[in-house]
Protein backbone atom coordinates (compact mmCIF):
# COMPACT_ATOMS: atom_id res chain seq x y z
CA UNK A 1 0.00 0.00 0.00
CA UNK A 2 1.14 3.39 -0.81
CA UNK A 3 1.91 5.79 1.93
CA UNK A 4 2.65 9.81 2.20
CA UNK A 5 4.85 11.26 3.76
CA UNK A 6 4.44 14.84 4.97
CA UNK A 7 7.48 17.18 5.56
CA UNK A 8 8.52 19.72 7.73
CA UNK A 9 9.11 23.15 7.27
CA UNK A 10 11.54 25.08 9.69
CA UNK A 11 12.02 28.80 9.25
CA UNK A 12 13.22 31.10 12.02
CA UNK A 13 12.03 33.95 14.08
CA UNK A 14 14.07 36.90 16.08
CA UNK A 15 13.71 35.74 19.43
CA UNK A 16 13.69 39.42 20.84
CA UNK A 17 10.32 39.55 19.49
CA UNK A 18 8.18 36.82 21.15
CA UNK A 19 5.58 36.48 24.28
CA UNK A 20 7.69 34.60 26.33
CA UNK A 21 11.01 33.65 24.86
CA UNK A 22 9.50 30.35 24.46
CA UNK A 23 6.58 31.82 22.02
CA UNK A 24 6.22 33.99 19.12
CA UNK A 25 5.66 37.31 17.50
CA UNK A 26 2.51 38.61 15.69
CA UNK A 27 2.84 38.85 11.98
CA UNK A 28 0.15 40.33 9.93
CA UNK A 29 -2.59 38.41 8.45
CA UNK A 30 -2.08 36.15 11.67
CA UNK A 31 -2.96 37.41 14.96
CA UNK A 32 -6.35 38.82 16.04
CA UNK A 33 -7.00 41.32 18.46
CA UNK A 34 -8.34 42.48 22.20
CA UNK A 35 -7.92 45.09 23.82
CA UNK A 36 -7.55 45.64 27.31
CA UNK A 37 -8.22 48.06 30.33
CA UNK A 38 -5.46 49.97 32.13
CA UNK A 39 -7.88 50.12 35.38
CA UNK A 40 -9.69 47.57 37.18
CA UNK A 41 -11.87 45.45 34.74
CA UNK A 42 -15.22 45.24 37.19
CA UNK A 43 -15.14 49.20 36.94
CA UNK A 44 -15.75 51.43 34.41
CA UNK A 45 -13.43 50.82 31.30
CA UNK A 46 -11.41 53.99 29.71
CA UNK A 47 -9.76 51.62 27.74
CA UNK A 48 -12.70 49.20 26.67
CA UNK A 49 -11.87 45.89 25.20
CA UNK A 50 -10.66 46.62 21.65
CA UNK A 51 -12.26 43.44 20.39
CA UNK A 52 -16.02 43.90 21.54
CA UNK A 53 -18.19 40.77 20.41
CA UNK A 54 -19.82 41.12 16.81
CA UNK A 55 -22.31 38.89 16.43
CA UNK A 56 -20.37 36.29 16.52
CA UNK A 57 -17.15 35.74 18.80
CA UNK A 58 -14.10 34.15 15.87
CA UNK A 59 -15.89 33.29 12.25
CA UNK A 60 -13.63 30.00 12.05
CA UNK A 61 -11.90 28.43 9.23
CA UNK A 62 -13.54 27.00 6.62
CA UNK A 63 -11.35 24.71 5.03
CA UNK A 64 -11.86 22.48 1.47
CA UNK A 65 -9.45 19.79 0.06
CA UNK A 66 -9.27 19.94 -3.57
CA UNK A 67 -8.84 16.29 -3.92
CA UNK A 68 -6.95 16.49 -7.49
CA UNK A 69 -3.75 18.57 -6.39
CA UNK A 70 -4.23 17.43 -2.79
CA UNK A 71 -3.97 21.09 -1.46
CA UNK A 72 -5.87 22.32 1.98
CA UNK A 73 -7.67 25.24 0.70
CA UNK A 74 -8.36 27.88 3.91
CA UNK A 75 -10.30 30.63 4.23
CA UNK A 76 -9.04 33.31 6.45
CA UNK A 77 -10.84 33.22 9.83
CA UNK A 78 -11.89 36.93 11.53
CA UNK A 79 -11.75 37.82 14.84
CA UNK A 80 -14.55 40.04 16.48
CA UNK A 81 -12.65 43.69 16.24
CA UNK A 82 -13.78 47.15 18.02
CA UNK A 83 -12.40 49.48 14.98
CA UNK A 84 -14.54 52.07 15.98
CA UNK A 85 -12.60 52.01 19.68
CA UNK A 86 -9.41 52.19 17.95
CA UNK A 87 -10.38 55.07 15.69
CA UNK A 88 -12.08 56.58 19.00
CA UNK A 89 -8.58 55.87 20.60
CA UNK A 90 -6.01 56.30 18.59
CA UNK A 91 -3.58 57.36 20.71
CA UNK A 92 -3.52 55.22 23.65
CA UNK A 93 -3.63 52.53 20.63
CA UNK A 94 -0.91 53.43 19.33
CA UNK A 95 1.51 54.57 21.84
CA UNK A 96 0.91 50.85 22.88
CA UNK A 97 2.10 49.83 19.73
CA UNK A 98 5.42 52.05 19.90
CA UNK A 99 5.83 50.32 23.55
CA UNK A 100 5.74 46.78 22.84
CA UNK A 101 7.92 47.23 19.32
CA UNK A 102 4.97 46.00 17.14
CA UNK A 103 4.64 45.91 13.45
CA UNK A 104 1.22 46.94 13.97
CA UNK A 105 0.45 49.49 11.38
CA UNK A 106 -2.45 51.61 13.01
CA UNK A 107 -2.21 54.23 9.86
CA UNK A 108 -3.23 51.82 7.59
CA UNK A 109 -5.74 49.82 10.15
CA UNK A 110 -7.81 53.42 10.52
CA UNK A 111 -7.62 54.04 6.42
CA UNK A 112 -8.85 51.30 5.25
CA UNK A 113 -11.66 50.92 7.92
CA UNK A 114 -12.63 54.38 6.50
CA UNK A 115 -12.49 53.01 3.47
CA UNK A 116 -15.05 49.79 4.05
CA UNK A 117 -17.60 52.00 5.69
CA UNK A 118 -17.51 54.09 2.34
CA UNK A 119 -18.07 51.11 0.93
CA UNK A 120 -20.54 49.57 2.81
CA UNK A 121 -23.03 52.87 3.02
CA UNK A 122 -22.41 52.90 -1.28
CA UNK A 123 -23.37 48.87 -0.94
CA UNK A 124 -26.65 49.70 1.60
CA UNK A 125 -27.65 52.39 -0.96
CA UNK A 126 -27.59 50.35 -4.16
CA UNK A 127 -29.29 47.75 -2.34
CA UNK A 128 -32.44 50.11 -1.66
CA UNK A 129 -32.80 51.58 -5.02
CA UNK A 130 -32.45 47.49 -6.22
CA UNK A 131 -35.67 46.62 -3.46
CA UNK A 132 -37.05 49.60 -4.86
CA UNK A 133 -36.92 48.60 -8.46
CA UNK A 134 -37.89 45.24 -7.86
CA UNK A 135 -41.31 46.78 -6.00
CA UNK A 136 -41.85 48.79 -8.70
CA UNK A 137 -41.69 45.79 -11.06
CA UNK A 138 -44.63 44.37 -8.74
CA UNK A 139 -47.41 46.63 -10.31
CA UNK A 140 -49.15 46.59 -13.95
CA UNK A 141 -46.31 48.34 -15.78
CA UNK A 142 -46.53 49.41 -20.16
CA UNK A 143 -43.84 47.18 -21.57
CA UNK A 144 -41.33 50.06 -22.12
CA UNK A 145 -41.51 50.79 -18.64
CA UNK A 146 -40.92 47.09 -17.83
CA UNK A 147 -38.52 46.70 -19.85
CA UNK A 148 -36.86 50.15 -18.38
CA UNK A 149 -36.90 48.42 -15.26
CA UNK A 150 -35.60 45.88 -15.99
CA UNK A 151 -31.99 47.14 -17.32
CA UNK A 152 -32.02 49.26 -14.38
CA UNK A 153 -32.10 46.44 -12.10
CA UNK A 154 -29.98 44.62 -14.26
CA UNK A 155 -27.28 47.49 -13.84
CA UNK A 156 -27.55 47.82 -10.08
CA UNK A 157 -27.30 44.10 -9.35
CA UNK A 158 -23.98 44.22 -11.72
CA UNK A 159 -22.83 47.25 -9.86
CA UNK A 160 -23.74 45.80 -6.42
CA UNK A 161 -21.82 42.34 -6.86
CA UNK A 162 -18.85 44.32 -8.14
CA UNK A 163 -19.18 46.50 -4.58
CA UNK A 164 -20.05 43.66 -2.46
CA UNK A 165 -16.77 41.58 -3.66
CA UNK A 166 -14.68 44.90 -3.14
CA UNK A 167 -16.15 45.02 0.57
CA UNK A 168 -15.32 41.87 1.01
CA UNK A 169 -11.55 42.49 0.35
CA UNK A 170 -11.46 45.33 2.15
CA UNK A 171 -13.03 43.48 5.20
CA UNK A 172 -10.02 40.68 4.53
CA UNK A 173 -7.23 42.94 4.43
CA UNK A 174 -8.61 45.15 7.64
CA UNK A 175 -9.05 42.23 9.39
CA UNK A 176 -4.92 41.19 8.40
CA UNK A 177 -3.94 44.42 9.32
CA UNK A 178 -5.97 44.64 12.68
CA UNK A 179 -4.87 41.02 13.27
CA UNK A 180 -1.50 42.52 14.38
CA UNK A 181 -2.07 44.90 17.07
CA UNK A 182 -1.18 43.65 20.32
CA UNK A 183 -3.01 43.63 22.97
CA UNK A 184 -2.99 46.59 25.33
CA UNK A 185 -0.51 46.58 28.91
CA UNK A 186 -0.94 46.36 32.00
CA UNK A 187 -0.31 49.80 33.70
CA UNK A 188 2.36 48.28 35.93
CA UNK A 189 4.58 46.43 33.19
CA UNK A 190 7.79 48.38 32.86
CA UNK A 191 8.33 50.20 29.28
CA UNK A 192 11.56 48.84 26.91
CA UNK A 193 13.32 46.04 26.03
CA UNK A 194 14.19 42.98 28.38
CA UNK A 195 17.18 44.60 30.25
CA UNK A 196 14.35 47.21 31.38
CA UNK A 197 12.86 44.19 32.83
CA UNK A 198 12.42 44.22 36.98
CA UNK A 199 12.97 41.77 39.92
CA UNK A 200 9.99 41.33 41.50
CA UNK A 201 11.17 38.31 44.19
CA UNK A 202 14.81 37.11 44.29
CA UNK A 203 14.96 33.59 46.30
CA UNK A 204 17.64 32.07 47.60
CA UNK A 205 21.38 32.88 46.80
CA UNK A 206 23.84 30.87 44.45
CA UNK A 207 25.20 27.60 45.93
CA UNK A 208 28.61 27.69 47.13
CA UNK A 209 30.77 24.88 45.41
CA UNK A 210 34.61 24.61 46.25
CA UNK A 211 35.77 22.73 43.25
CA UNK A 212 36.17 23.09 39.56
CA UNK A 213 32.20 23.77 38.32
CA UNK A 214 30.96 21.65 35.50
CA UNK A 215 28.01 22.61 33.18
CA UNK A 216 25.38 19.73 32.54
CA UNK A 217 27.10 18.76 29.37
CA UNK A 218 30.26 17.40 31.28
CA UNK A 219 27.95 15.69 34.05
CA UNK A 220 25.56 14.45 31.52
CA UNK A 221 28.77 12.46 29.78
CA UNK A 222 30.67 11.86 33.03
CA UNK A 223 27.07 10.40 34.77
CA UNK A 224 26.10 8.77 31.46
CA UNK A 225 23.20 10.00 30.79
CA UNK A 226 22.95 12.17 27.94
CA UNK A 227 23.86 11.80 24.54
CA UNK A 228 24.18 14.44 21.82
CA UNK A 229 26.48 13.50 19.58
CA UNK A 230 24.54 10.54 18.46
CA UNK A 231 20.84 12.44 18.51
CA UNK A 232 22.90 15.11 16.03
CA UNK A 233 23.60 12.04 14.06
CA UNK A 234 20.04 10.71 13.79
CA UNK A 235 18.01 13.92 13.83
CA UNK A 236 20.03 17.24 13.62
CA UNK A 237 21.71 19.60 15.87
CA UNK A 238 19.78 20.57 19.58
CA UNK A 239 18.41 16.82 19.64
CA UNK A 240 19.14 14.70 22.71
CA UNK A 241 18.71 11.42 23.97
CA UNK A 242 18.16 10.82 28.11
CA UNK A 243 19.64 7.89 29.36
CA UNK A 244 19.87 5.87 32.69
CA UNK A 245 18.80 8.01 35.51
CA UNK A 246 18.09 10.74 33.34
CA UNK A 247 14.83 9.06 32.33
CA UNK A 248 14.09 8.16 35.76
CA UNK A 249 14.57 12.22 36.67
CA UNK A 250 12.19 13.40 33.84
CA UNK A 251 9.17 11.04 34.62
CA UNK A 252 10.34 11.95 38.52
CA UNK A 253 10.20 15.59 37.83
CA UNK A 254 6.85 15.56 35.79
CA UNK A 255 5.16 13.29 38.05
CA UNK A 256 6.30 15.74 40.81
CA UNK A 257 5.30 18.84 39.10
CA UNK A 258 1.60 17.02 38.19
CA UNK A 259 0.67 16.00 41.44
CA UNK A 260 1.65 19.19 42.92
CA UNK A 261 -0.25 21.34 40.57
CA UNK A 262 -3.21 19.01 41.27
CA UNK A 263 -3.44 19.59 44.37
CA UNK A 264 -4.28 23.45 44.17
CA UNK A 265 -7.35 22.69 42.02
CA UNK A 266 -6.06 21.88 38.82
CA UNK A 267 -7.16 19.07 36.09
CA UNK A 268 -4.39 17.40 34.61
CA UNK A 269 -4.62 16.88 30.76
CA UNK A 270 -2.53 15.32 28.16
CA UNK A 271 -3.01 16.87 24.92
CA UNK A 272 -2.66 16.38 21.25
CA UNK A 273 0.12 17.24 19.69
CA UNK A 274 -0.35 18.43 16.42
CA UNK A 275 -3.09 20.98 16.07
CA UNK A 276 -4.72 23.23 12.78
CA UNK A 277 -3.00 26.09 12.23
CA UNK A 278 -5.89 28.23 12.64
CA UNK A 279 -5.65 27.36 16.31
CA UNK A 280 -2.13 27.81 16.58
CA UNK A 281 -2.65 31.22 15.38
CA UNK A 282 -5.99 32.15 17.16
CA UNK A 283 -3.39 31.35 20.28
CA UNK A 284 -0.99 34.19 18.80
CA UNK A 285 1.54 32.23 17.42
CA UNK A 286 2.68 32.35 13.68
CA UNK A 287 2.20 28.85 12.02
CA UNK A 288 4.11 29.90 8.81
CA UNK A 289 5.98 32.84 7.08
CA UNK A 290 9.76 33.40 6.91
CA UNK A 291 9.25 34.09 10.61
CA UNK A 292 8.16 31.51 12.68
CA UNK A 293 8.88 28.76 15.22
CA UNK A 294 6.60 26.55 14.44
CA UNK A 295 6.99 23.01 12.58
CA UNK A 296 4.27 22.70 10.28
CA UNK A 297 3.57 19.88 7.81
CA UNK A 298 3.20 20.04 3.92
CA UNK A 299 0.28 19.37 2.58
CA UNK A 300 -2.15 19.82 5.44
CA UNK A 301 -3.11 22.58 7.70
CA UNK A 302 -1.71 21.32 10.96
CA UNK A 303 1.23 22.43 12.82
CA UNK A 304 3.10 20.48 15.58
CA UNK A 305 2.43 22.25 19.36
CA UNK A 306 5.37 24.34 20.77
CA UNK A 307 3.79 24.37 23.71
CA UNK A 308 0.13 22.62 25.39
CA UNK A 309 -0.89 26.01 25.74
CA UNK A 310 -2.21 25.92 22.04
CA UNK A 311 -4.64 22.82 22.97
CA UNK A 312 -5.78 23.46 25.68
CA UNK A 313 -6.43 26.78 25.15
CA UNK A 314 -8.58 24.86 21.85
CA UNK A 315 -10.52 22.55 23.92
CA UNK A 316 -13.25 24.95 24.30
CA UNK A 317 -13.17 26.74 21.37
CA UNK A 318 -16.64 27.92 20.36
CA UNK A 319 -17.60 27.72 23.53
CA UNK A 320 -19.93 29.58 25.96
CA UNK A 321 -19.35 28.23 29.50
CA UNK A 322 -21.41 28.74 32.59
CA UNK A 323 -20.07 31.37 35.35
CA UNK A 324 -20.46 28.87 37.93
CA UNK A 325 -18.08 26.57 36.65
CA UNK A 326 -15.18 29.21 36.06
CA UNK A 327 -12.55 29.03 37.07
CA UNK A 328 -11.59 26.33 34.56
CA UNK A 329 -7.81 25.03 35.61
CA UNK A 330 -5.92 22.48 34.11
CA UNK A 331 -2.42 20.98 33.85
CA UNK A 332 -1.25 19.65 30.61
CA UNK A 333 1.78 17.65 30.37
CA UNK A 334 2.70 17.36 26.48
CA UNK A 335 5.98 17.34 24.07
CA UNK A 336 6.55 20.32 22.61
CA UNK A 337 8.63 21.48 19.15
CA UNK A 338 10.09 24.30 18.24
CA UNK A 339 12.47 25.13 15.21
CA UNK A 340 14.70 27.60 17.39
CA UNK A 341 15.54 29.29 14.26
CA UNK A 342 18.80 31.96 14.95
CA UNK A 343 19.36 30.24 18.25
CA UNK A 344 22.97 29.49 18.21
CA UNK A 345 26.38 29.74 20.85
CA UNK A 346 27.56 29.41 24.01
CA UNK A 347 24.22 30.36 25.97
CA UNK A 348 22.09 27.97 24.02
CA UNK A 349 24.10 24.34 24.18
CA UNK A 350 23.30 21.48 25.39
CA UNK A 351 19.63 21.01 27.05
CA UNK A 352 19.24 24.50 26.87
CA UNK A 353 17.49 25.33 23.82
CA UNK A 354 16.48 22.21 22.10
CA UNK A 355 13.85 21.09 19.10
CA UNK A 356 11.72 18.91 21.08
CA UNK A 357 10.97 18.66 25.28
CA UNK A 358 8.60 17.38 27.53
CA UNK A 359 6.62 20.11 29.48
CA UNK A 360 3.76 20.48 32.08
CA UNK A 361 1.71 23.92 31.79
CA UNK A 362 -0.63 25.31 33.75
CA UNK A 363 -3.63 26.72 31.79
CA UNK A 364 -6.95 29.08 33.64
CA UNK A 365 -10.02 30.65 32.25
CA UNK A 366 -11.39 33.17 33.93
CA UNK A 367 -13.67 35.59 34.48
CA UNK A 368 -12.34 39.54 33.48
CA UNK A 369 -11.78 40.59 37.29
CA UNK A 370 -10.27 37.19 38.73
CA UNK A 371 -7.64 37.45 35.69
CA UNK A 372 -5.66 39.28 37.87
CA UNK A 373 -5.60 37.43 41.22
CA UNK A 374 -4.84 34.00 39.02
CA UNK A 375 -2.03 35.43 37.75
CA UNK A 376 -0.85 36.19 40.76
CA UNK A 377 -1.29 32.33 41.66
CA UNK A 378 0.14 31.02 38.76
CA UNK A 379 3.12 32.84 39.53
CA UNK A 380 2.62 31.68 43.29
CA UNK A 381 2.60 27.86 42.65
CA UNK A 382 5.72 28.24 40.01
CA UNK A 383 8.11 29.54 42.83
CA UNK A 384 6.56 27.23 45.64
CA UNK A 385 7.76 24.17 43.16
CA UNK A 386 11.19 25.68 42.11
CA UNK A 387 11.59 27.20 45.87
CA UNK A 388 11.18 22.92 46.71
CA UNK A 389 13.59 22.03 44.73
CA UNK A 390 15.99 24.61 46.70
CA UNK A 391 16.62 26.24 43.60
CA UNK A 392 17.97 29.74 43.78
CA UNK A 393 15.93 32.28 41.45
CA UNK A 394 14.53 35.26 40.47
CA UNK A 395 11.10 36.22 39.41
CA UNK A 396 10.65 39.48 36.52
CA UNK A 397 8.28 41.35 35.23
CA UNK A 398 8.61 41.63 31.84
CA UNK A 399 8.92 45.29 30.19
CA UNK A 400 6.63 45.90 27.49
CA UNK A 401 9.07 45.02 24.18
CA UNK A 402 9.34 41.17 25.82
CA UNK A 403 5.36 40.68 26.28
CA UNK A 404 4.53 39.50 22.60
CA UNK A 405 1.31 40.07 21.41
CA UNK A 406 -1.08 38.11 23.83
CA UNK A 407 -0.25 38.74 27.20
CA UNK A 408 -0.88 42.11 29.23
CA UNK A 409 1.54 41.09 31.65
CA UNK A 410 3.96 38.35 31.84
CA UNK A 411 6.28 37.44 35.23
CA UNK A 412 9.18 35.05 34.29
CA UNK A 413 11.49 32.80 36.42
CA UNK A 414 15.14 33.10 35.86
CA UNK A 415 17.36 30.49 38.01
CA UNK A 416 20.82 30.15 38.18
CA UNK A 417 22.76 27.88 36.74
CA UNK A 418 26.14 27.59 37.73
CA UNK A 419 27.84 25.35 34.97
CA UNK A 420 26.84 27.91 32.23
CA UNK A 421 27.57 30.98 35.18
CA UNK A 422 24.41 32.62 34.59
CA UNK A 423 20.75 33.07 35.60
CA UNK A 424 18.68 31.31 32.19
CA UNK A 425 14.52 31.33 31.46
CA UNK A 426 13.00 28.01 33.64
CA UNK A 427 9.62 29.40 33.59
CA UNK A 428 6.86 32.02 32.75
CA UNK A 429 3.24 32.89 33.36
CA UNK A 430 1.11 35.13 31.30
CA UNK A 431 -2.73 36.94 31.38
CA UNK A 432 -3.57 37.53 27.87
CA UNK A 433 -7.02 38.61 29.33
CA UNK A 434 -9.35 38.51 26.65
CA UNK A 435 -6.93 38.26 23.35
CA UNK A 436 -7.24 34.75 22.88
CA UNK A 437 -10.53 34.12 24.18
CA UNK A 438 -12.21 36.12 21.64
CA UNK A 439 -10.57 34.61 18.98
CA UNK A 440 -11.20 31.17 19.85
CA UNK A 441 -14.61 32.15 20.05
CA UNK A 442 -15.25 30.97 24.37
CA UNK A 443 -17.68 32.94 26.13
CA UNK A 444 -19.52 32.72 29.42
CA UNK A 445 -22.69 33.93 30.73
CA UNK A 446 -23.04 35.35 33.94
CA UNK A 447 -25.57 34.66 36.26
CA UNK A 448 -28.53 36.93 36.09
CA UNK A 449 -29.71 38.11 39.25
CA UNK A 450 -33.58 37.28 40.47
CA UNK A 451 -34.46 40.63 40.11
CA UNK A 452 -34.13 40.72 36.17
CA UNK A 453 -36.75 40.28 34.30
CA UNK A 454 -34.26 38.67 31.25
CA UNK A 455 -34.81 35.10 31.18
CA UNK A 456 -33.04 32.34 32.68
CA UNK A 457 -29.72 31.71 31.18
CA UNK A 458 -30.48 34.32 28.40
CA UNK A 459 -28.22 37.48 29.63
CA UNK A 460 -25.52 38.62 27.26
CA UNK A 461 -22.07 36.89 27.25
CA UNK A 462 -18.88 37.62 27.87
CA UNK A 463 -15.62 36.62 26.76
CA UNK A 464 -13.29 34.86 29.26
CA UNK A 465 -10.03 35.54 30.55
CA UNK A 466 -6.58 33.42 29.85
CA UNK A 467 -3.60 32.66 31.45
CA UNK A 468 -0.86 30.40 31.25
CA UNK A 469 2.29 29.09 33.13
CA UNK A 470 5.12 26.77 32.62
CA UNK A 471 5.54 24.23 36.09
CA UNK A 472 7.82 22.82 34.88
CA UNK A 473 9.95 22.74 31.04
CA UNK A 474 11.93 19.38 31.55
CA UNK A 475 15.48 19.70 29.82
CA UNK A 476 15.97 23.20 31.52
CA UNK A 477 14.95 22.06 35.06
CA UNK A 478 17.30 19.16 34.67
CA UNK A 479 20.13 22.00 33.78
CA UNK A 480 19.37 23.17 36.88
CA UNK A 481 19.27 20.10 38.96
CA UNK A 482 22.64 18.77 37.64
CA UNK A 483 24.62 22.16 37.74
CA UNK A 484 23.06 22.91 41.19
CA UNK A 485 23.35 19.84 42.99
CA UNK A 486 26.95 18.79 41.62
CA UNK A 487 28.96 17.10 44.00
CA UNK A 488 33.02 17.18 44.19
CA UNK A 489 33.22 13.40 43.66
CA UNK A 490 31.45 13.97 40.63
CA UNK A 491 28.21 12.57 41.63
CA UNK A 492 24.82 14.92 41.83
CA UNK A 493 22.30 14.43 44.24
CA UNK A 494 18.39 14.09 43.69
CA UNK A 495 16.23 16.70 45.43
CA UNK A 496 14.58 15.60 48.40
CA UNK A 497 11.20 16.00 47.01
CA UNK A 498 12.03 14.15 43.46
CA UNK A 499 13.04 10.75 45.39
CA UNK A 500 9.95 8.89 45.56
CA UNK A 501 9.23 9.32 42.51
CA UNK A 502 12.56 7.74 41.72
CA UNK A 503 12.09 4.81 43.92
CA UNK A 504 13.92 5.97 46.29
CA UNK A 505 17.50 7.00 44.57
CA UNK A 506 19.22 9.77 46.32
CA UNK A 507 22.20 10.21 44.18
CA UNK A 508 23.54 9.96 40.40
CA UNK A 509 27.19 8.35 40.37
CA UNK A 510 29.71 8.98 37.71
CA UNK A 511 29.79 5.68 35.55
CA UNK A 512 33.77 4.77 34.20
CA UNK A 513 33.76 4.13 30.53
Amino acid sequence: MATTMHTMKLVAIPASLSSSRFMFRPISKTLSLGLISRHNYSQKLPFPLLARALSSPALQTAETTDNKVGLVVKQQWKAAIDFKWIRDNKEAVSANIINRNSNANLELVLQLYEKMLNVQKEVERLREERNAVANKMKGKLEPSERQKLIEEGKNLKEGLMTLEEDLVKLTDELQQEAQCIPNMTHPDVPIGGEDCSTIRKMVGSPCELNFPVKDHLQLGKELDILEFDAAAEVSGSKFYYLKNEAVMLEMALVNWTLSEVMKRGFTPLTTPELVRSSVVEKCGFQPRGTNTQVYSIDGSDQCLIGTAEIPVGGIHMDSILAESSLPLKYVAFSHCFRTEAGAAGTATRGLYRVHQFSKVEMFILSRPEDSNSYHEELIGIEEDLFSSLGLHYKTLDMATEDLGAPAYRKFDVEAWMPGLGRYGEISSASNCTDYQSRRLGIRYRPAQPSSTNSKKGKGPTQFVHTLNATACAVPRMIICLLENYQQEDGSVIIPQPLRPFMGGLERIFPRSR
